[in-house]
């Protein structure tokens, strides 16, 4: 090319730069509702092709009908070479290759026909049935290495005599006696379904099961009773003879229980868990022996958390890592030892699968939700391009910062920047804290219908992701330092994050807000009460306001108990009730939307109702509003309650947070809904 070619060319490329820069636009609470990204991903046999299902929700804007998350099946042969595999009318779930290559099995339920394993062939035809449980909505399911048979997880047998009662009106519910256990069965694949498979004896209640290649050994994961509780404080690995049922060994972890793959020999598992009863969450990777259950952990102490791991054909172990925000593919041989790591740079890898020679990551970025890449040549090739309409979109600068608390502590974050960066003075500042608080924030893709991110930035907003005191991915060591004195130094790391922005120049001492769900919710309450003169708006979602009643109508009180609050609550009645926020409504002054799901189990809707009433009554010059959203638990999985939400959400900070203006009127309790429909109007 000569000079005045490229200079030519130069030129194009710049003023196509412009036009496009002149053509994009902030990021909307509508945007967010028509999302779409990979869900789950299966690799074949021979690694020529990868199978993956697409996560997304009806698009109520657009006048769909309101419904929960729908998978639909599609395939790829390299990058953006992508073929839907089915009707989009197919939930297909659990999706894998059977042995042979030749079929991809996923779980579906057929009209008013229970959940059951159906396959379709690779090279195309119709999708058939190959095994179901009578009268039982199959679980889980697992292939046997010859493919003659699937192994499935079913639901307990329907109880008739129970049914009748309740259609009489008898329903009554005997609370946590009431507990229903998954079955076993192998059923062997033909040409028609096997009516009658085999029943195999499983100990407690199985949530999880893997096959070894001969076919023989089972491994399950099993807990006492089908209890949130003793999920995260009993459930072990149980090496069992898949003939007999016969529990030949039981993995004695302490802890929380995760990940679990069995190596292609059979001998070894994979499997990550927590390193003690008292480790928040299940971050350590371990080494099984088979044969006798021992372990061993891999990464134990190291300030990272291991997401997901996969056994490669040779033998090797494949993991994804989380280093703070960051994230890494590291390649394990087979006794242990690093072969090879891979950094993910600007991507967040979040799961890793294998098959043949091929290594497929789902993986996020701050620009795109989750994709399919596959690791060639030394590097993640993207395979997969969802949401293109995400090009128009002008995004907020993203970047991992770091501060230091007051007691010298290093704590990360990370940090968006509102669009066209930040003014002079410093922007509205959003404070999006992670629930758990054994969770962490990444430097990938950060927003969703609670999460505000980009449609924030895009409202000229700063946004801030701390992992605070109790986050992961920062070793067990960082994750502990909560335990046993709920409130600090977890929470005050979230006002010396405040300070430090403020000092930084990217905030405005008077106009700092703060948002999370679940413990993130408590952070909220707290930072409106106790802290209130640090954050001039609130918004908290199936958040914890009084400890002492939390611990009677909550489903995990183990859990809190071990890796929380280390002490109960008649250990010192008054500290639990002093580190609840309804104690310090007195302090309140911050205006406050508070947002439950009301078949919240997990953190009960009468935590919100508390502090609710509380603020009316103690404080009626505070503005606070309750919203409750039927049917839904402990986080809204319905799209038109999660659109809902977010525009919630952005109108109250919008209204009390922008302005800095405290003593706004409430807005209209009925947020502007976009919605496209042939009904008139378009409020909700």
């Amino acid at each position: 090319m000569t000079l005045r070619a490229a200079t030519t060319a130069a030129a194009l490329l710049a003023t196509a730069s412009i036009a496009a820069q002149a053509q994009a636009r902030p990021m909307t609470p509508e945007d967010v509702a028509k999302l779409e990204s990979v869900g789950t991903v299966a690799v074949s046999p021979d690694g020529s092709r990868v199978a993956f299902t697409t996560a997304s929700l009806p698009d109520v804007t657009e006048g769909e009908d309101n419904g929960s998350t729908s998978l639909q099946l599609n395939m790829a042969f390299g990058p953006n070479n992508v073929r839907e595999f089915l009707p989009e009318d197919i939930n297909a779930s659990s999706i894998a290759f059977s042995p042979d290559g030749r079929m991809i099995s996923f779980l579906w339920a057929d009209e008013d026909e229970d959940r059951a394993v159906y396959g379709i062939p690779v090279d195309g035809g119709a999708q058939r049935k190959l095994a179901a449980v009578e009268d039982a909505a199959v679980r889980s399911y697992a292939w046997s290495a010859d493919g003659s048979t699937i192994w499935m997880l079913a639901a307990a047998e329907k109880d008739e005599a129970r049914e009748k009662q309740a259609k009489a009106g008898f329903d009554a519910i005997v609370y946590e006696e009431e507990a229903r256990l998954n079955r076993l069965f192998a059923a062997r694949v033909g040409t028609e379904v096997d009516g009658d498979p085999r029943e195999v004896t499983i100990p407690g209640y199985v949530s999880g099961f893997h096959v070894a290649a001969d076919g023989r050994t089972g491994v399950v994961e099993s807990a006492p009773t089908p209890q949130i509780d003793d999920a995260y404080t009993s459930k072990r690995a149980h090496i069992i003879d898949l003939q007999t049922g016969t529990v030949r060994s039981i993995v004695e972890t302490p802890g929380k229980l995760g990940d679990i793959e069995i190596s292609p020999d059979g001998r070894q598992l994979s499997m990550i868990a927590g390193v003690d009863m008292n480790d928040p969450a299940e971050t350590t990777l371990h080494l099984v022996d088979v044969s006798n259950g021992s372990y061993r952990a891999l990464n134990a102490g190291a300030p990272e958390a291991a997401i997901d791991a996969e056994w490669l054909a040779d033998g090797r172990l494949a993991a994804v890592v989380h280093k703070g925000a960051e994230s890494a593919l590291r390649i394990y041989n087979a006794d242990g030892s690093v072969a090879e790591e891979h950094e993910g740079g600007d991507l967040l890898l979040a799961s890793v699968e294998s098959g043949g020679g091929t290594i497929a990551v789902e993986a996020s970025s701050a620009t795109h939700p989750t994709e399919l890449f596959v690791w060639s040549n030394g590097a993640f090739q993207r395979w997969t391009s969802h949401n293109p309409w995400l090009s128009e979109i002008d995004f907020g600068t993203q970047r991992t910062l770091t501060y230091t608390a007051r007691d010298g502590q290093q704590v990360e974050g990370i940090l968006i920047e509102p669009v066209g960066g930040v003014p002079r003075g410093g922007a509205p500042l959003i404070l999006d804290v992670h629930g758990g608080p054994e969770a962490h924030e990444s430097d990938g893709w950060n927003t969703a219908y609670g999460a505000p991110g980009q449609v924030a930035a895009g409202q000229g907003y700063a946004v801030f992701l701390p992992n605070y005191r109790g986050s992961t991915a920062y070793g067990t060591a960082f994750s502990k330092q909560h335990q046993g004195n709920y409130t600090d130094p977890e929470f005050t790391d979230l006002v010396d994050a405040k300070r430090a922005l403020v000092e930084m120049g990217v905030a405005d001492a008077d106009r700092v807000g703060v948002t999370g769900g679940s413990y993130g919710g408590y952070a909220t309450a707290w930072s409106s009460t106790y802290f209130s003169d640090e954050f001039a708006a609130g918004v908290m979602f199936v958040g914890i306001s009084n400890q002492i009643s939390k611990f009677g109508t909550t489903d995990i009180p183990y859990e809190m108990y071990n890796v929380h609050s280390r002490a109960w609550p008649w250990d010192d009645w008054q500290k639990m009730l002093e580190v609840s926020p309804i104690y310090h409504v007195d302090k309140a002054n911050t205006p406050l939307l508070i947002l439950h799901g009301e078949e919240d189990t997990r953190v009960s809707p009468s935590q919100s109702y508390e502090l609710y009433r509380s603020i009316k009554v103690r404080k009626p010059e505070v503005p606070v509003r309750l919203v409750l959203y039927p049917g839904e638990g402990h986080g809204n999985s319905k799209a038109a309650a999660r659109y809902d939400y977010n525009k919630r959400m952005m109108r109250w900070f919008d209204t009390y947070l922008k302005s800095g203006d405290r003593d706004a009127p409430l807005p209209d309790p009925r947020p502007e809904l976009d919605l496209s429909s042939d009904d008139e109007g378009t409020e909700n």
